[in-house]
């Protein structure tokens, strides 16, 4: 899996993909910082990145709107890096090898465990 890390998390998960046999590129270090939403996910279905986002709201509208894409990570709380590398790497643990074609994934605190929870988007 390839994924494209949004601006609004910390670089820092870039390095926990390659430990879980997977690739990522971060929007600051790709130089798509001052993109519009609307743009960055014009970007991210033609190189077929799996986004990764703090931004719910604004993504999931987008991604109810395209009819196949690889994948969307939402890292729902507005955490500190430790805190989003914590969901970043459940996720991934929790994904394992397979492909998430039209899934959205939210990843979530729930008092001290991590909750995910795992839909189809756009939905059926």
């Amino acid at each position: 899996m390839k994924f494209l890390i949004d601006e609004c998390l910390h670089t820092s998960l870039l390095e926990l993909a390659p430990i879980a046999g997977h690739t990522a590129d971060h929007v600051n270090y790709l130089g798509l910082a001052s993109f519009k939403d609307w743009e960055l996910m014009k970007l991210i279905v033609e190189r077929d990145y799996t986004f990764v986002t703090n931004n719910r709201l604004d993504f999931l509208a987008l991604y109810e709107r395209t009819p196949l894409h690889a994948g969307l990570l939402i890292l729902v709380p507005n955490a500190v890096p430790f805190l989003q590398r914590e969901l970043f790497r459940a996720a991934l643990d929790d994904l394992g090898d397979r492909t998430l074609i039209n899934t959205a994934i939210e990843i979530n605190y729930r008092g001290d465990k991590i909750d995910i929870r795992e839909y189809f988007l756009p939905q059926e």
